[in-house]
């Protein structure tokens, strides 16, 4: 049972989604964020993710280190003990042995049978998702609903990278290159979902975050999405909460074509919008990355960071179709997993 002052540090995180938010808990629950960082040249792509899993009646748990080279696929899973995990209440500020972890930046040092990475690279100019007192984060009023299978959060849809790793004894340079930071946390991942991200297009400053998944709902369950394109400083989201519908959901061998369209603000008014996005698969599945289970990590599989996606926004501006937006996302972030059919 928690503690009055854990509980009191949890309702403090719903203001703070990039924060730790299983103080108190000691089985049931994981955690985890993940970083995305790109070179300047475009040639070298990691992800980084930092966790901890809590398992039923307390078994199997233990705080964790994933990497993923987004070039060749190659991943790595660094275990570490649950009690290598701590996190500051209330803020993100995350530990895993010797690797520091926050929004502004994170410290590696893992040297062991499964790899090497050590160094320091800085986020500047970091762009998290917008928050109010109605609405915490990317999961809006959901984020109040206690009995959620999973939550998802938005750290920073893009920021600057500086800094260096040495990565297997190799020197990879980040100065210049653009990252971005996302989290989830509960009980186990969906049963099925699409996650897709890149904020690498022509023009800076432009990112798109996708995910559809099979929520639970009290005895039953809904296909809910959240989706969100950050372009000229502006946030256009088309979700679930703000009353948008999917008019197109198909997967193929080798594409994602989602059609969406709802009302969004735009010009100091809500205007009827349609997003149309089309994903790329590039190349064969990577390596299997760990997500969580109800009774362990499992693996899943992962694209590499190779995939593309094409997206369009068009907002109807006093009776005229407007293209708000086109262009093609490189480097994105492309995942199909579970029983896709309960989503399609």
């Amino acid at each position: 049972m928690s503690a009055p002052g854990d509980v009191l540090t949890r309702l403090r995180t719903l203001w703070q989604p990039a924060a730790y938010h299983g103080h108190g808990l000691d089985c049931n629950f994981f955690e985890g964020w993940y970083f995305k960082v790109v070179d300047c040249a475009e040639q070298q792509r990691y992800a980084i993710i930092p966790g901890i899993f809590l398992g039923k009646d307390g078994k199997d748990s233990h705080s964790f280190v994933q990497t993923l080279n987004g070039v060749s696929g190659a991943t790595a899973y660094h275990r570490y003990p649950l009690e290598a995990f701590c996190a500051v209440p209330a803020t993100f500020d995350v530990c895993v042995g010797p690797n520091r972890f926050m929004a502004q930046g994170i410290e590696l040092n893992i040297d062991n049978a499964a790899g090497q990475i050590v160094g320091r690279i800085v986020f500047d100019d970091v762009k998290p998702w917008p928050l109010s007192w109605r609405s915490p984060g990317i999961m809006d009023w959901y984020s109040f609903v206690p009995f959620m299978e999973c939550y998802h959060g938005v750290v920073s849809l893009d920021h600057a990278v500086s800094g260096q790793l040495v990565i297997d004894g190799r020197s990879v340079d980040f100065h210049g290159g653009r990252g971005y930071t996302e989290k989830d946390w509960g009980q186990a991942f969906p049963r099925a979902w699409i996650w897709m991200q890149t904020n690498h297009f022509e023009r800076a400053g432009v990112c798109l975050t996708a995910s559809v998944a099979r929520i639970p709902w009290l005895g039953s369950a809904f296909r809910g999405f959240i989706v969100g394109l950050l372009c000229e400083g502006q946030l256009y989201r088309f979700a679930s909460y703000t009353g948008a519908r999917i008019i197109d959901l198909r997967v193929t061998a080798d594409r994602v074509h989602w059609t969406l369209r709802g009302a969004v603000a735009h010009g100091g008014m809500r205007r009827m919008a349609q997003l149309e996005i089309v994903a790329h698969r590039a190349g064969e599945d990577v390596d299997l990355l760990h997500a969580p289970g109800r009774t362990a990590m499992v693996q899943r599989v992962l694209e590499s960071l190779t995939a593309t996606v094409e997206v369009a926004l068009r907002v109807e501006i006093d009776g005229r179709t407007v293209e708000l937006f086109a262009g093609c996302g490189r480097h994105a972030g492309l995942e199909l997993g579970g029983a896709l059919e309960e989503i399609l």
